[in-house]
């Protein structure tokens, strides 16, 4: 599955790991993705991989965790 932010389409980035002798390996540094429920505008719950940022700025409205009545 893609490290990608199905809101803002964030992605992984890439870098170098530099060790104290100075060599350089290639590494990636991916999104802080978490799965959570999504309420949809035109009405729905649908499940999306969101970065946190986009969950913080309200980008996304978070559906509320109701318990199974017994």
């Amino acid at each position: 599955m893609a490290k990608r932010c199905e809101v803002c389409g964030k992605g992984p980035q890439f870098g170098n790991n530099v060790s104290h002798a100075n060599n350089r390996t290639r590494r990636r540094f991916n999104p802080n993705l978490q799965e959570i429920r999504v309420q949809r505008p035109q009405g729905g719950v649908v499940r999306q991989r969101v970065c946190t940022r986009c969950i913080k700025g309200d980008k996304v409205t978070k559906v509320a965790h109701t318990a199974k009545a017994a």
